[in-house]
């Protein structure tokens, strides 16, 4: 038996990116004309059995969420950040309703594995908050006072989970460009294991034209990708599950697949040869698609994966 063996018979997932600056945002069509709003208002309108349902029906086998990225606001509450940056911030940015305790209800019933999403920057973009934590712009030397921190507030999150949470994918854990060493990665990987010893855990160093295992210990590979040219040459790499993490978006927001947006950069028939290929060599492959505030997919991106998930069984 190998720690990864559940990941791997499920073959293929799905990732969302849910954050104030995406869903709460004016800007995108992911906010579905409902205005920039409270965080809290933003929170209430997700539909978590729409998202779980429409999960099961397309065939996932597990699905990734993101808790925070960038900012201040986290979906759900969280003691030790909390501690740190006073009640008056926290009652603002910590969303009321547990995001994460409704989607694992709802994703169990259909037996649906829930991953998280976790930084390793911190809310860097808020520079109050930012400079509570001990890392703003220009984002260099990360210090250990800001690791024992910032992985404080992600071992409250793994211990008021547990089990629930399969997996975990930080991103954001720069060498080159943020400073992050074996050693300042390690109070991450204990924080996530002190909650769910059997969590597998990622750290993301960037894109590279190849899959990489990063961390000594990881169990899996990061994996991020924007397109289809890397495909796993077997299931391990140096020991860890081989994963990719890939866009489908066809949004504007920039060059190639877009994350988080809408329409389909790809045919549905290369998506489907894309993940074969992946899960062949003993891989997994996740889609990151679009998630609209009330928990809707894009309409596109559903018969596209529905059509994989078919053929991948």
């Amino acid at each position: 038996m190998h720690i990864t063996d559940r990941i791997n018979s499920k073959k293929w997932g799905v990732f969302h990116h849910y954050l104030y600056n995406i869903q709460n945002n004016p800007l995108f069509t992911n906010n579905q004309n409902a205005g920039e709003t409270d965080w809290n208002v933003c929170t209430e309108a997700l539909d978590v059995k729409r998202l779980a349902k429409t999960l099961h029906d397309i065939g996932a086998g597990y699905y990734f969420i993101t808790v925070m990225q960038g900012r201040k606001y986290m979906i759900a509450e969280n003691g030790a950040y909390r501690n740190i940056v006073g009640d008056e911030i926290a009652d603002e940015c910590l969303s009321r309703r547990d995001l994460i305790e409704e989607l694992y209800q709802e994703l169990s019933k259909y037996d649906i594995d829930l991953y998280l999403y976790f930084t390793g920057d911190g809310p860097y973009k808020d520079e109050q908050i930012g400079k509570l934590f001990g890392f703003t712009e220009p984002r260099q030397n990360i210090s250990m006072e800001f690791v024992k921190k910032w992985s404080d507030v992600l071992k409250d999150y793994s211990l008021r989970y547990g089990n629930k949470v399969k997996g975990w994918w930080l991103d954001g854990m720069y060498r080159e460009e943020f400073g992050y060493t074996e050693e300042k990665l390690q109070p991450f990987y204990s924080a996530i294991k002190a909650g769910n010893p059997d969590a597998i855990v990622a750290f993301n160093n960037g894109v590279k034209p190849y899959v990489y295992k990063y961390y000594s210990e990881e169990e899996f590979t990061s994996g991020e990708q924007v397109d289809f040219s890397v495909v796993p040459e077997s299931r391990f790499c140096n020991g860890a599950q081989t994963h990719i993490l890939l866009p489908i978006g066809a949004e504007d927001r920039g060059i190639g697949a877009t994350w988080a947006g809408g329409g389909l950069h790809y045919t549905k028939e290369s998506l489907c040869a894309y993940a074969q290929r992946v899960i062949s060599a003993g891989g997994v492959v996740t889609f990151d698609c679009k998630l609209n505030r009330d928990g809707s997919f894009d309409s596109d991106q559903i018969e596209a994966l529905r059509y994989v998930g078919s053929r991948l069984g």
